[in-house]
């Protein structure tokens, strides 16, 4: 059975509001507040694939935009504001599915500014954070700076990457998430870039792909029940 998405509008201050995407089953087990990517909202396909498959596997989402998407803009709001924006929607999550288990996290900038704001302060009664393909660093720089933060989070991580994620070299990741130690599970996707798309030649879809990766990220988000 299919499970709509519902608008729901989330107030990050007393300025700024953001529409959400609420998308719960009834039989969900745990929630996950699902943050976008720099270049794309939450209604990119990428997005509502992923929320889609989710309640297939019982698991609600709510996707949420930042502000400057909000708006329009192309440039992405400060860390301030999106922290901000990120506290807000675990909060009207957890005010809209009361009792359910909360994970928080996002597509590449969407899960390091739910990172940065774990870091900072932990999310209220968020157990987990979720990376579909952390940005770790700017494409053809690579660097471990934007992980350093990621010590600071005292709760599960779950990296789910592609190899060939051009945000993200590997022997990097590998030696960061070894260095976070049991908080941190590496899942990697061969063949995969950063959108956790597979060139033709490896005979594999994208879609499958993706399958692979909601029943990791289920799968992950069950074992803490």
């Amino acid at each position: 059975m299919t499970t709509y998405p519902v608008a729901v509008t989330i107030a990050v201050d007393e300025s700024r509001r953001v529409s959400g995407l609420l998308q719960a089953p009834d039989d969900a087990r745990a929630c996950y507040v699902f943050a976008h990517g720099a270049g794309a909202g939450m209604t990119h396909p990428f997005m509502a694939a992923t929320a889609e498959g989710l309640a297939e596997r019982g698991i609600a989402t709510l996707r949420y935009q930042f502000p400057y998407m909000e708006q329009g803009s192309k440039r992405p709001d400060s860390p301030k504001v999106a922290h901000a924006s990120v506290r807000a929607a675990v909060a009207e999550a957890s005010r809209q599915l009361p009792g359910l288990g909360l994970f928080a996290g996002g597509k590449s900038f969407g899960g390091r500014m739910t990172s940065q704001a774990q870091a900072a302060s932990p999310l209220p009664g968020v157990r987990g954070l979720v990376f579909l393909g952390f940005p770790l660093h700017p494409p053809g720089r690579s660097s471990d700076e934007r992980g350093k933060h990621l010590f600071d989070v005292q709760i599960p991580m779950l990296f789910l990457q592609g190899t060939r994620d051009e945000l993200a070299h590997l022997p990097l990741l590998e030696a960061l998430c070894e260095q976070l130690g049991p908080r941190a599970t590496l899942k990697l996707f061969p063949d995969a870039d950063h959108s956790f798309h597979v060139p033709a030649r490896t005979g594999r879809k994208d879609s499958e792909v993706r399958a692979e990766l909601l029943d990791a990220l289920a799968d992950w988000m069950y074992q803490g029940d």
